[in-house]
């Protein structure tokens, strides 16, 4: 469904992106890993249209879309500070995007939506009395009502925790599956990856250094960098590591 063949780039005469090529299938969750500076963030923004490559090819169902605009290739992210509009209520946050698309979505599709995020209680609440999970919600529900045909996270956990994280964490992977949803996720966190993903991305300055399922991750680590960066995180002994992620996608 989306390729990249060969990405790269650089700014400031500094290499980020050394050769990228990846494949991701219709439908599949992708975790993009990697410490800070690691190149996954820009990586992001090539695929929604935000940066352009300085070469390479980005193919999406068959169609070079390299040099296509953001607009134009019908991809929308959730940024990590969710991007709500302070001054608009719940409902009118999400609806915002469909002002300038009369007839995309449904008023039952929007329900839908609303209902399927368990929001309607919140609908007409302003931002600021809305929770972080709250707000993280808002912001699917704004995203996904504008029909995405890719769906693009940048670190949607970073500022949640406990039953909150774990709850959106079930929500991003059950949505994924209600729209048929391809979603490819940016992260810091190995946890977050793992118990996410079906098949994780892990960069390091710029190159791929891994690119396989959780367990192929855990078990059949490619090279040093990925065992002792899952380690140092994570803190516990190589052995135990997938005991910890017992109901992943494995």
């Amino acid at each position: 469904m989306l390729e990249l063949q060969n990405v790269r780039k650089q700014f400031d005469g500094k290499v980020v992106l050394d050769g990228i090529d990846l494949t991701i299938a219709d439908g599949e969750i992708v975790s993009m890993l990697g410490q800070s500076g690691s190149g996954k963030t820009t990586l992001l923004n090539i695929i929604l249209g935000l940066t352009p490559p300085d070469s390479g090819a980005i193919i999406y169902n068959g169609r070079d879309i390299t040099r296509v605009s953001m607009k134009e290739r019908g991809f929308n992210i959730v940024f990590q500070d969710y991007a709500l509009f302070p001054n608009l209520n719940a409902y009118k946050n999400i609806v915002y995007g469909l002002k300038n698309k009369p007839g995309l979505l449904s008023p039952a599709e929007l329900d839908g939506i609303i209902d399927f995020l368990e929001l309607r209680p919140h609908l007409t609440k302003s931002v600021d009395q809305l929770s972080g999970g709250q707000k993280q919600r808002v912001a699917l529900a704004r995203t996904l009502a504008t029909k995405p045909s890719i769906l693009l996270l940048d670190e949607p956990l970073s500022a949640l925790d406990g039953v909150i994280k774990e709850t959106i964490k079930a929500r991003i992977k059950a949505l994924t599956k209600k729209y048929n949803l391809t979603c490819i996720i940016v992260t810091h966190d190995p946890e977050e990856a793992l118990t996410m993903s079906d098949r994780v991305l892990i960069i390091d300055q710029g190159k791929v250094s891994q690119f396989g399922t959780p367990r192929q991750v855990i078990h059949q680590p490619e090279n040093s960098f990925i065992e002792e960066f899952i380690l140092r995180q994570l803190r516990i002994k190589r052995d135990n590591i997938f005991q910890l992620f017992e109901g992943c996608h494995v």
